[in-house]
């Protein structure tokens, strides 16, 4: 174990290290390097990395055994994290007297049903490497520490609360093995399995200690309630070769569209999704008092293999059907959280699973990682219908958090959940109606006490601020209507303006100490942002943001806010990731996403001025699915179709589909290139290398925090 002070000199020295690589080239801004980055084939063959992860990819991992040291509470943590102030003590303790935290129902409820649990529950993958580590949060015990909202702090010890729970009869939940619930029900001849997790890993994990709990059963189900990822990128760790053989004896099921959403909401923008996602999930920071300690959800995240399957049973509109002798009335509610969802009742047990339509959080209208915005009203609808609907419901679960017991209680929880999307859609679009901008109405917004001192409309994953600015996002867009913001300079380029017109460096670098002193820290994070955008070489700046984003960290009561803020402390500190996205354990979801989704990512990828004056006809045929895709390239602009090889097209690239998709991944090189009979070039080879180098192929790994 590390002692403080020479945990002080390791951070020190780390800072040190990566300013001055940082500074090799302090004038090279994004734009700069964006506008002069040249593109080779070797790299622009991996130009479909679709990233379908709804959260973030794997990435080089800084953190070390000493993440969980204790460490003493006025010293500064091996990571550079320094301790919470008087001012995030007092706004952290004011909290302790708004709320009711001495309602512990949710304590009980979280352990009712309990049957067992891992208490080492950790995963690995093939390779060895860990992809799920629970006891990572052990230290989440007692009272919140002064570096976490006590809000958050209690959230995330219930979320802690894992193991294998019974639900009602004949319905059991694995909660803690992932980031999600895995829910297992008994149907007549086998289980029936709801959510399988984020990655065949965890799901296998899961689903072994249901087996050894409650007996061993074949699977006769698999119900994948939406196309997020933490909900179906386990499936084919459910099922084992032979199993995979006989598919067809199994029942999958999935709301309308789902295979489309699945695969191909982030790959237009995955790239960018995947980055800013690490800040959401807190991906890069220690698991401690002053790191990550949860996601809202639920922990984190796992990262191994993902999958999907193509369901049998695709429900389009609500409509009740028998899946292995149980009953199922299915509630299409796509639009509201995910664009392709449904929840269901089961009516002979009276119980109401309403996947991911409510939670025990307020959910996010917009998420901090880029996404479109979600509809607030239709959010609202949806989960006024089901209240309607189910009216008979003794027991509540989800796909995340810890079920209800009650109608009454069902029906108080549904009633808030509705009401608070309602509110936050009325209450911004009165706002906006008075010329109100979304800064202004994120500022002004104020829940009322009904739903304010509901723990489970407690903003642990979206928040009143972000999602207030989303409405106004659905109907205004980005414009504020003030004519100084139509048009403005980049901050790379306004910064230095800024720090010139407020008398220099020395004078902003005092303002920001000022305001920091003070307890100011929204104002010291701006004014310091703009020090480090103009000189981000200057380590007091940079450090001094740091410690702002620290104690924003620190107070934030929303998980994602948190992990935001520390996120971007970290990289002031330690420098952005060295490795961008992983997509060689998104292989099984690749093959099975339509082919028009990686052309018209290609479509994206152009790099316009360089193509201008350009012209190339392609075929693209895969000869294992005897289809073939014309490609033109004109006025800079990429398009394609499906259709027979076109007679006059510079070059025609035959190749397997499977193959197509190592490239995309990075499992296939230059030899297999040269050597395999799953690829064949006809025509001007010249003529495809210089296609190949139109396209862009970015690292995910861009600058935020810094120019």
């Amino acid at each position: 174990m590390l002692n403080n002070h020479n945990k002080m000199d390791s951070y020190q020295r780390s800072f040190l290290k990566q300013s001055k690589n940082q500074s090799l080239h302090p004038s090279r801004s994004k734009l700069t390097r964006f506008k002069n980055s040249r593109i080779k084939l070797s790299r622009t063959l991996l130009f479909s990395g679709a990233v379908l992860l709804q959260a973030c990819q794997p990435q080089v991992d800084k953190r070390s055994d000493i993440a969980a040291t204790p460490v003493a509470a006025d010293a500064v943590d091996a990571y550079g994290f320094t301790p919470a102030t008087r001012h995030t003590l007092e706004a952290n303790s004011a909290l302790l007297t708004q709320l009711p935290f001495k309602d512990k129902q949710d304590f009980t409820d979280a352990n009712r049903g309990f049957i067992a649990k891992l208490p080492e529950l950790k995963v690995l993958d093939a390779q060895g490497k860990s992809i799920w580590d629970r006891p990572a949060y052990d230290f989440i015990q007692g009272e919140a520490p002064a570096s976490v909202n006590p809000s958050l702090w209690r959230q995330a010890s219930l979320n802690n609360i894992h193991g294998l729970f019974e639900v009602t009869q004949g319905v059991y939940q694995v909660r803690g093995f992932d980031l999600a619930n895995m829910t297992v029900i008994a149907g007549k001849t086998g289980w029936i399995i709801v959510d399988p997790l984020t990655t065949a890993e965890t799901a296998k994990a899961a689903l072994a200690f249901v087996n050894k709990q409650l007996g061993e059963r074949p699977i006769s189900g698999i119900i994948f309630t939406h196309s997020h990822m933490d909900h179906f990128g386990g499936a084919l760790g459910l099922l084992d070769d032979e199993k995979l053989a006989d598919i067809g004896a199994i029942d999958i099921v999935a709301p309308g569209g789902f295979m489309h959403e699945a695969t191909s909401e982030n790959v237009m923008a995955g790239t960018a999704m995947s980055r800013r996602a690490m800040y959401m999930y807190g991906k890069q920071l220690p698991r401690s008092a002053r790191g990550h300690i949860d996601s809202g959800l639920g922990k984190e995240p796992a990262f191994g293999t993902f999958s999907i399957l193509a369901p049998s049973i695709t429900v389009e509109v609500d409509e009740a059907t028998v899946i292995d002798g149980v009953k199922f009335e299915f509630q299409i509610v796509s639009g509201t959280e995910a664009p392709s969802e449904f929840t269901f009742y089961l009516p002979e047990l009276q119980a109401y699973c309403g996947a991911e339509l409510v939670s025990k959080t307020m959910h996010n209208l917009y998420t901090l990682r880029g996404a479109k915005v979600r509809d607030a009203l239709e959010w609202s609808r949806s989960i006024d219908e089901a209240l309607t609907n189910q009216k008979e419901a003794k027991v509540y679960f989800g796909s995340h958090h810890w079920p209800i017991w009650g109608g009454d209680a069902i029906a108080d929880f549904l009633g808030k959940q509705r009401d608070t999307y309602k509110y936050i859609h009325d209450q911004s679009v009165r706002m906006l109606n008075q010329g109100l901008t979304p800064a202004e109405i994120a500022e002004a917004i104020e829940m009322p006490p009904a739903l304010a001192n509901t723990f489970a409309s407690r903003g642990y994953y979206g928040t009143a601020k972000h999602n207030a600015k989303a409405v106004y996002q659905a109907y205004l867009g980005w414009y504020d209507a003030n004519p100084a913001n139509l048009d403005p300079l980049p901050e790379s380029q306004s910064a230095q303006k800024y720090v010139d017109l407020m008398g220099g460096t020395a004078a902003v670098l005092a303002h920001g100490e000022q305001a920091f002193v003070a307890g100011e820290y929204r104002w010291s994070a701006e004014l310091l942002n703009k020090l480090v955008f103009a000189d981000s070489t200057n380590l007091p700046a940079k450090e001094l943001l740091a410690k702002s984003y620290d104690q924003l960290g620190y107070q934030a009561e929303s998980a994602a806010w948190r992990d935001v803020y520390l996120s971007a402390a970290f990289e002031l500190r330690h420098g952005v990731p060295e490795k961008g996205i992983d997509l060689v354990s998104m292989k099984q979801i690749l093959l099975r996403s339509p082919v028009e989704n990686f052309l018209q990512s290609m479509a994206s990828r152009v790099i316009g001025p360089e193509a201008f004056g350009k012209h190339y006809l392609l075929n693209i045929n895969f000869i294992d699915l005897d289809e073939n895709y014309v490609l033109e390239l004109n006025n800079s602009v990429l398009h394609h179709r499906k259709a027979a090889k076109a007679e006059n097209a510079d070059v025609t690239l035959n190749i397997s589909h499977e193959l197509f998709i190592d490239l995309i991944i990075g499992n296939a090189g230059a030899s297999d290139l040269l050597f395999s009979d799953e690829l064949n070039i006809e025509g001007s080879k010249l003529d495809l290398v210089s296609f190949f180098r139109l396209l862009d192929k970015p690292k995910g790994v861009f600058d935020i925090v810094t120019p």
